[in-house]
């Protein structure tokens, strides 16, 4: 399993590292936003998922379904024609992680760091100013974003700041509790 995620983060980071290069300097958040665009609507839509997913269907039908949706959302040329690179080479699946390595690039060329941050209910804007004003604090540099909103959590947050996860969700704190009690912590 270690091999396969591994595998796929390299690959992540090769058309990541190549969108970056070939993307204007000017065009740099146009993009980001074009893929923030797409990976909202895969995880929005499951049968756009589904299509993106499957080893079954034809590389030029599902070529032309995920172009056809890009089109309608309004996605720029430059990640339509890369959509439709990863998908005639039977790369879709990865482009969650292609996305989020694309968003980690930029943010390392302009000097900020990446926190992922999951939470049980959008977040306020008020919230999130004062949770990005905390993490650059503790950072020391500008920090981005990455908001997430997983229902799972109960309530509270789970935020990633590179190989750091501080896990202030409820879900967590049960987790935590069922283990001391169990006598496993």
């Amino acid at each position: 399993m270690a091999s396969k995620n591994a595998s796929s983060a390299a690959v992540a980071q090769r058309y990541a590292g190549a969108l970056y290069e070939l993307a204007n300097p000017q065009w740099l958040d146009a993009v980001a936003g074009d893929l923030k665009t797409f990976e909202d609507a895969l995880g929005a839509v499951p049968e756009l998922k589904r299509t993106a997913n499957s080893p079954l269907l034809p590389r030029k039908a599902q070529e032309a379904a995920v172009l056809a949706v890009m089109a309608s959302l309004g996605i720029g040329d430059l990640v339509r024609r890369f959509v439709g690179t990863l998908a005639r080479n039977r790369r879709l699946a990865d482009f969650p992680a292609i996305a989020k390595e694309y968003r980690a690039i930029l943010a390392e060329a302009r000097g900020e760091t990446v926190a992922e941050v999951v939470s049980a209910a959008p977040l306020s804007a008020a919230r999130v100013a004062e949770l990005e004003a905390k993490l650059r604090a503790a950072a020391g540099r500008k920090v981005t974003l990455d908001l997430k909103v997983d229902p799972k959590l109960l309530g509270g947050l789970k935020v990633k700041v590179g190989s750091r996860l501080v896990d202030a969700s409820l879900q967590g704190q049960l987790k935590r509790l069922h283990l001391t009690l169990s006598g496993r912590a």
